[in-house]
């Protein structure tokens, strides 16, 4: 399932980092690297990265960092006032014809993932994540 994650991740993103991916049956993603570290309790492994969709991969703000970096498409860069309305889980209004899963970034943060389609990308910040602009 790792390499099929990998082959999303380039064709959406043109990038995938060289990590480990487990998809559980919730179709969500997690990545990590080997570790000698073997603890006696079962764990989780690795990172939450993001979730399988019907249409592609949607990252979480830790995934999008990780892809962000090397990302060759599918990348929008935000102003501070939309950075803001982003972070406080509004949709975002856009002037670019990509339709689908993209990376929000704004200077050298990555925002998260959204899905872009008719001039609208839509939030996906968890609630809990979310700060109040004022």
């Amino acid at each position: 399932m790792s390499k099929k994650v990998k082959e999303m991740l380039i064709e959406q993103y043109g990038y995938a980092p060289d990590l480990i991916f487990e998809v559980k049956r919730s179709k969500k993603v997690y990545a990590y690297k080997p570790c000698e570290f073997n603890p006696n309790t079962r764990t989780d492994r690795g990172i939450y990265f993001g979730k399988i969709e019907s249409d592609g991969i949607r990252l979480t703000i830790e995934g999008s960092f990780l892809v962000g970096p090397k990302a060759t498409k599918n990348v929008v860069e935000v102003d501070e006032e939309e950075m803001k309305l982003w972070l406080s889980g509004e949709d975002l209004k856009t002037s670019t014809e990509t339709r689908g899963w993209v990376i929000l970034k704004w200077g050298l943060y990555y925002l998260g993932c959204g899905k872009a389609k008719d001039g609208i990308i839509k939030n996906y910040v968890p609630k809990e994540r979310r700060i109040n602009p004022k």
